[in-house]
């Protein structure tokens, strides 16, 4: 889904689409009042008719810009959708053209009268139209009901690929921007899951030459699951890959979409997808186990309607031609019969002694004074935690010795790290410190 290098050369060169349908939409005017238009008249639509065929062969500038080809009715249709949005004059012109219409864009009506398609050429255009057809099966167009008056109107990524105006998602309840400058150099994983991750990245960034070039099956997504437990790095994996794409990541909490009104939780993943649908975004479902559990027995109606949920959940994403990550904290609670039909699955595992020392050594402020015995081989064999333990006790301990304007040494190591364990809910003993627990200040274990 990479931006046209240049949408105002593109947008200057798609002006004669426009003068095209300009010029239709006189004529049709002009048919309508039984006033005919003569040969001479009709003379510079032949020339536009010239150019435009130029605009649409393979590698012009409509390809170019979407990304992939379409046929001549098709591209018909587009222009038709497009045309009030990027050349006012045209929303005034189809409006006019269809008595009684309150908004700009045209219907089925008028694109076949449009064009002056014969009676045969009819069931082609509904055809185009249908959810079948590659204007609405790549998201190009809204279409309400197979209603030959209802307006046929662009989808909003459209518009923005056209324009390069940046067009923000806004995303439903529950969806949360994540902006952190992760790289794959920040992260501190075994090699073998650095590769899965790498492998994940040619889903995304090779799409075209496998389904388009190659003609290979084109799948959503692609979808990938993280899963392990809390802190090993799942979200900043996440960001590694969108900051790698330079797209932006979208945290979404499952729980928070689905709702105890039937109907609503499709509802809420309908709007997501919806407004993710063509922009440059990764979208990240936290605690996928919600919904992706172990399937039980359906004892009442509640239980169909989250099967439903379910069900819908896997369609969306599926179609959904974007990258969707589901991380879990529980994969042993997921149905197999899911998790079959992601792309990735891969394990983020607690780090051993030589990855802990390594998330010491970056995650303790690089400017920060350090005493001469802080050594983060010692701090990665001391306690076992995650990197998020570790980066969350790396910085209280910078602030506790900023709090006492001294340099960070063990002491403070040590207390961040009690105050980290002791997030558990459990009481912290001295042998959960390890060696640290020398230095852990007097008193501190004692508060409770």
């Amino acid at each position: 889904m990479p931006a046209p290098q240049s949408s105002t050369s593109l947008l200057a060169a798609f002006q004669v689409e426009w003068q095209r349908l300009d010029f239709l939409a006189w004529c049709l005017s002009r048919g309508r009042r039984g006033e005919p238009v003569g040969d001479a008249e009709i003379a510079p639509l032949r020339q536009l008719q010239t150019q435009v065929e130029s605009l649409r062969q393979p590698g012009g500038p409509w390809e170019t810009a979407l990304g992939f080809g379409l046929g001549h009715l098709e591209y018909d249709i587009l222009v038709c959708a497009l045309g009030p949005e990027l050349e006012p004059r045209l929303g005034w012109a189809f409006q006019n053209l269809q008595a009684g219409a309150s908004q700009p864009w045209a219907s089925r009506a008028l694109i076949q009268e449009l064009f002056a398609l014969e009676p045969e050429q009819s069931e082609s255009l509904r055809q185009a139209l249908s959810p079948r057809g590659a204007l609405r099966r790549r998201r190009l167009l809204r279409v309400e009901q197979d209603d030959p008056y209802r307006p046929i109107t662009p989808e909003p990524w459209v518009v923005t690929r056209l324009t390069g105006r940046p067009q923000e998602v806004v995303p439903p309840p529950g969806a949360t921007l994540v902006d952190q400058a992760a790289t794959w150099d920040d992260l501190v994983l075994p090699p073998g899951r650095l590769a899965m991750l790498r492998e994940f990245m040619l889903w995304i960034e090779h799409r075209d030459t496998v389904v388009e070039a190659w003609g290979g099956q084109r799948v959503g997504g692609p979808v990938a699951l993280f899963t392990g437990p809390s802190g090993t790095g799942k979200t900043y994996a996440a960001s590694v890959i969108a900051n790698a794409l330079r797209w932006r990541l979208y945290q979404i909490d499952l729980g928070r979409l689905v709702s105890k009104y039937v109907g609503e939780t499709e509802e809420n993943l309908n709007r997501l997808f919806d407004a993710a649908h063509g922009q440059a975004v990764v979208l990240q479902f936290d605690e996928a186990d919600a919904l992706f559990s172990k399937r039980g027995e359906v004892k009442e109606a509640r239980d169909r309607y989250a099967n439903m949920e379910v069900s819908h959940l896997l369609t969306r994403i599926e179609a959904h031609d974007g990258p969707c990550i589901l991380t879990t904290n529980l994969r042993k609670q997921l149905d197999s019969a899911f998790t079959r039909r992601f792309q990735m699955v891969v394990e983020f595992p607690r780090p051993g002694a030589g990855s802990r020392a390594e998330l010491w050594r970056r995650l303790l402020p690089p400017r920060a004074p350090l005493a001469p015995e802080v050594d983060p081989v010692f701090l990665g064999n001391a306690v076992a935690l995650t990197g998020g333990g570790i980066r969350n006790a790396a910085l209280h301990a910078a602030y506790l010795a900023a709090g006492m304007k001294q340099v960070i040494g063990l002491g403070q190591i040590a207390h961040a790290v009690y105050r980290e364990l002791a997030k558990e809910g459990r009481e912290v003993a001295a042998q959960d410190l390890g060696p640290l627990a020398a230095h852990l200040p007097r008193g501190l274990n004692n508060e409770h």
